[in-house]
């Protein structure tokens, strides 16, 4: 008989300062696995003993051995940066040199109107109307499906994203023809909700700070997730029974399905349609900066990277043999 795995003293203390901290599940978990990789990279010695160079001997490993992408490496080093000033208190105040590293440049995939019509024509059910939000508004999947009720106004046409990349809050339009959808959709999920509170459950995870100040939100409407799962889940940090967003993955394989059956000869991803969102404004017109605020992206020159890819042509130039 196997004995239980005993969880380290060490990363349950660095679990807490981060919980403490009130990052979100995702940073706990990415943080907290980069921070057992940094230890066990170093023959399982305390970092208190460790210092730069044992640092960035782990970040070159990450980029010449394991071959990480820049954002993975960078993740890496923002943990372990945490680990010395939140947890250890011994903030490491050295420049750091380490091989970082190469961000590829890559163009994004783009679908043409007709293209995104048939990968939602070929889709149904809530996935088709979380792709139709993602096109439509321009949100990233997971913006669209930490949506609160409150977040979407249907008198002035706009969906509020809250705490999305680089904790942003920022306000993008909602499509008017998917206004009786999406009111239909929501009625459909306040019944699950007054079942849920029948039950005894209808809680939903809320920040921390918010649930200390009004303890009851968790239980009204307008906090609940505009896209809940079908089932309830346990908090994997509180233990507690509740109906969280829908899962990434089930929108991921209902595009990818959705794709091959349209005959998309492209790599489709829901990502995509955010990418089709901005090219499509910039093709229509809209001004740059219009977009960059839509988007919610910090600098110009991430927005800019649509103009390459706009149905006119790479800088909108027309070919010589075009003309002949």
């Amino acid at each position: 008989m196997s004995r239980p795995q005993r969880r380290s003293k060490f990363l349950e203390q660095v679990r807490h300062v981060i919980r403490r901290k009130g990052y979100s599940i995702r940073t706990e978990e990415a943080y907290v696995s980069w921070i057992k990789r940094f230890i066990l990279f170093h023959n399982k010695r305390h970092p208190k003993e460790m210092g730069p160079s044992e640092v960035e001997a782990f970040l070159t490993y990450l980029a010449v051995d394991s071959n990480v992408a820049a954002s993975t490496q960078n993740q890496a080093l923002q943990a372990i940066l945490f680990l010395y000033r939140e947890v250890l208190h011994q903030p490491l105040e050295v420049s750091l040199d380490f091989l970082r590293a190469k961000r590829p440049k890559r163009l994004p995939t783009v679908l043409t109107r007709k293209e995104a019509q048939q990968v939602l024509d070929a889709m149904h059910g809530v996935p088709k109307l979380v792709v139709q939000i993602l096109y439509g508004s321009g949100l990233r999947l997971l913006e669209a499906l930490r949506l609160r009720v409150k977040d979407v106004d249907f008198e002035q046409r706009q969906i509020i994203v809250r705490d999305g990349k680089g904790a942003k809050d920022r306000v993008t339009i909602l499509p008017e023809c998917l206004i009786p959808t999406f009111q239909e959709h929501l009625r459909r999920v306040k019944i699950i909700h007054a079942r849920d509170l029948d039950r005894g459950y209808g809680c939903v995870y809320l920040p921390h700070a918010l649930e200390r100040k009004s303890p009851n939100a968790h239980r009204e409407w307008i906090w609940q997730y505009v896209f809940p799962a079908s089932k309830l889940s346990r908090d994997p940090r509180t233990g507690a029974l509740r109906r969280h967003h829908l899962h990434e993955s089930v929108v991921q394989r209902a595009v990818r399905r959705a794709a091959q059956l349209a005959g998309i000869s492209k790599r489709v991803t829901p990502h995509t349609f955010r990418h089709s969102f901005a090219t499509h404004l910039l093709e229509a017109g809209y001004d740059i900066r219009t977009v960059q605020e839509l988007l919610g992206h910090k600098d110009v020159k991430t927005t800019m990277i649509y103009t390459h890819v706009m149905n006119r042509g790479p800088y909108a130039v027309r070919s010589p043999l075009d003309g002949l």
